[in-house]
């Protein structure tokens, strides 16, 4: 399967037509994975169902249409969240939308998969879906766990479990720590077993886990990312910014 222009696409309208209005609107730009796809945090309330964008009063198609188009439609402005992050999909506005249907099905449900993953392995967090890198995450006691879509590690899906100090071993195939892909590993059972399999291989047991809270202190998450990112031949994220 062809992943990348079905997640190009998805991924610039997380950032240009969800985290952008939301961060002009309140100065946060943390998503979530919603049902059938994702939404804003808090105001605009906006959300992703399969191929439409949903606003409070609106059905918006996404698939052959700019992002312009579509944000004129739903009554938004087009645009990435401003001086936040130096890395995203890199699109404009201008450009068109192009989803593939098996493609955009597989995302969306490594997306879903995963947050469920996460709540699973950690009751209680907050799965927080970055619009910059377009992987849903949490960290606990310095390791990020997580799923990203895909990118220049692997081209397809895949759930990660990364230590901000990479370790060495079996478990550990990646550069930043551990990587499976969705596909091989199933369903979101499989890979909350997974993510325990890296908090074992860390040594932690679960009554130790901490939350580290990521809406007020995101630059954690920026900075065990920036592990991943110099891997893959991308500068590492290290921002202050509050929400």
């Amino acid at each position: 399967m062809d992943w990348e222009p079905t997640r190009r696409s998805l991924h610039g309208v997380a950032e240009l037509l969800l985290a952008g209005p939301q961060h002009r609107a309140t100065g946060r730009i943390d998503l979530s994975v919603a049902d059938g796809g994702f939404a804003t945090a808090v105001a605009p309330a906006l959300r992703v169902r399969g191929a439409e964008l949903l606003t409070e009063s609106s059905r918006v198609r996404l698939g052959g249409r700019t992002y312009a188009d579509v944000a004129a439609e739903a009554g938004i402005e087009a645009g990435a969240p401003a001086d936040v992050y130096a890395g995203g999909p890199g699109l404009r506005p201008d450009e068109t939308i192009v989803f593939a249907a098996g493609a955009l099905e597989a995302l969306l449900q490594a997306f879903a998969d995963g947050d469920r993953a996460l709540r699973d392995f950690a009751p209680g967090s907050v799965p927080i879906l970055w619009p910059e890198h377009f992987d849903v995450a949490i960290t606990l006691d310095d390791v990020n766990y997580g799923v990203s879509p895909g990118d220049g590690h692997l081209r397809e899906p895949y759930a990660y479990v990364g230590p901000f100090v990479p370790r060495t071993g079996d478990f550990w195939n990646a550069p930043f720590g551990a990587a499976r892909t969705v596909a091989d590993l199933g369903d979101a059972p499989a890979i909350t077993a997974f993510f325990e399999q890296g908090r074992a291989a860390l040594g932690v047991t679960a009554d130790v886990l901490a939350v580290d809270d990521l809406t007020l202190h995101p630059a954690a998450h920026d900075e065990a990312v920036g592990l991943r990112d110099s891997s893959m031949g991308r500068s590492p994220r290290r921002s202050g910014r509050s929400r």
